[in-house]
């Protein structure tokens, strides 16, 4: 049966058309779920021609200037990707979440046609903007700025890479290429390869007088800094080096002094002081949000869980790696869906309501271009996913009040940070942390994306599958390319998940017209 008129589920691959980049309509949820999900589409692309309808010139220049900045009049398909096939509260969990995210994005994206040096060479107050403004890189946490409150800050390469290729699977194909025919070998991993890319074409904005980047998950995230050095040129830059060994509590000193630095290097630089008061208010709302994140993971270890896939992890990643924890409106919706899971929980308890068949957790680093793909595995064949790895990132507490415990606390925030917290310090952060979450949230099935470009994770393939049989649990390769769709597409990726479910679980997919169809040019 394509379409289950009961339950009003049912042909979803039908949204989808091979040789179209958008969906060919919008998916019937009831007539209440409908209006309510046509609603919220509604109010992302209004909130983005609020936020940005007050400079429509510097727009449309943007657009004429940078090629990624075309792929965020997608970003309502990118939130539409991951309710396909939701109702009810699930629909409403994951519009919340997302939209936190596309409006943090918008607000930045209003930053950067604001004080570009590339669009506005000539403006004084663009010029004042940016002698205020800190750069970062996208893998360097910003929770250091919880001290200067007087400045601002933007992400260079989470705006023009990161997010653009989470929003459009073809955003970051041109700079890869950019950069490949430069000279850089193919097997790199493509995020630093793109952020390399993207520098060669020259399109990055120039927002800020100084640049802060760090050590990075990995080599090739490292060697990108050289090139971004090269593109800033006369830019004063630090760099904030974790250590690689940080479950050794003789490296914090290190650590802090380093972060204790680059404080120096922007005191030096702006000619501002060090705002402990700042601080403790920026620490007290990471603190409650990320209460707000542990209690969303702790209802999805019961046998009823509420928010999963897409919806949990990618909010978390991005708050702390976008928006570092300082958006008012982000923290808030933290704690609007934790209280919201928690009525759902108590709700399906009370009916006694499982609605999957299998309990799955999220392991290594997930496709930027197929954010939905746990989404599609829901709708598909039942899998639940109940906790991203990449989402579990930093999630201790700051020590409120006290000042040297709170270096600490910052230090390990940033050894802690996404794609470091479990390749770096040791196996055990990556290999026997799985397990330990597999038997927390009662998991059947590892999904374990098999980033081909990854050195770091590719080294420890057999550990992995030897110990899942130990561990009876099923382990389900799903092999991706991070940012470039052309390695492995899309379809190859479900084709994987779908050999594994039909050959070995012997089980039929819950929608049939979900299972194989042709996606190569969605967003």
């Amino acid at each position: 049966m394509l379409y289950n008129k009961e339950t009003g589920k049912g042909g979803l691959g039908n949204l989808y058309r091979g040789d179209s980049r958008a969906m060919t309509r919008r998916e019937w949820r009831g007539f209440k779920d409908t209006f309510y999900d046509f609603f919220q589409w509604l109010r992302v692309y209004g909130m983005m021609g609020l936020k940005l309808g007050g400079h429509p010139i510097l727009l449309v220049k943007a657009m004429l200037r940078y090629r990624w900045m075309i792929s965020y009049l997608t970003a309502a398909n990118m939130v539409d990707r991951h309710t396909i096939g939701q109702r009810g509260r699930e629909l409403r969990y994951t519009r919340a979440e997302l939209y936190s995210i596309v409006r943090n994005a918008t607000i930045n994206v209003k930053k950067i046609i604001e004080r570009d040096e590339h669009l506005r060479p000539n403006s004084k107050h663009a010029r004042k903007l940016r002698e205020n403004t800190v750069m970062f890189d996208e893998m360097a946490p910003k929770n250091i700025m919880w001290g200067f409150p007087t400045l601002d800050w933007m992400d260079i390469a989470m705006m023009t890479i990161g997010m653009p290729g989470e929003v459009d699977q073809q955003a970051n194909v041109y700079y890869i290429d950019r950069i490949e025919e430069f000279g850089m070998a193919s097997d790199v991993c493509p995020l630093p390869e793109a952020e390399c890319g993207c520098a060669v074409a020259d399109d990055y904005p120039i927002l800020g007088t100084t640049y802060i980047t760090s050590s990075m998950p990995c080599d090739g995230s490292i060697g990108q800094t050289t090139f971004m050095g090269r593109y800033f040129k006369d830019v004063p830059m630090y760099q904030i080096t974790p250590p690689q060994r940080f479950n050794e509590p003789e490296v914090q000193d290190f650590a802090v002094a380093n972060l204790q630095g680059c404080i120096d290097f922007i005191e030096k630089h702006y000619n501002v002081k060090w705002s402990w008061e700042n601080f403790w208010k920026e620490a007290k709302r990471y603190n409650a949000s990320t209460q707000a994140i542990v209690d969303k993971w702790d209802i999805n270890t019961t046998d009823y869980p509420q928010i999963c896939g897409g919806a949990l992890s990618l909010t978390r990643e991005y708050e702390f790696q976008g928006a570092g924890c300082m958006d008012p409106f982000i923290a808030k919706t933290q704690i609007k869906t934790a209280e919201m899971a928690k009525k759902g929980y108590e709700a399906d308890k009370k009916a006694g309501k499982k609605n999957y068949r299998h309990r799955a957790i999220v392991w290594a680093c997930p496709a930027h271009y197929y954010t939905n793909f746990t989404s599609w595995a829901d709708s598909t064949w039942g899998v639940k996913t109940l906790v991203d790895m990449e989402c579990m990132l930093s999630y201790h507490f700051y020590h409120i009040g006290d000042e040297k415990a709170a270096m600490i606390d910052m230090a390990k925030s940033y050894e802690r940070m996404m794609m470091r917290s479990h390749t770096n310090g040791g196996y055990v952060n990556s290999l026997d942390e799985l397990w330990k979450m597999v038997k927390k949230f009662n998991a059947d099935i590892v999904i374990m994306y098999d980033h081909v470009s990854c050195k770091n994770v590719g080294c420890l393939h057999g550990l992995y599958e030897d110990q899942a049989r130990e561990h009876g649990c099923h382990m389900i390769w799903v092999p991706h390319d991070l940012m470039d769709p052309r390695t492995v597409s899309r379809v190859a990726m479900r084709d994987a998940f779908n050999k594994y479910m039909t050959n070995v679980f012997r089980e039929e997919p819950q929608d049939p017209t979900f299972v194989d169809y042709e996606d190569p040019l969605t967003w």
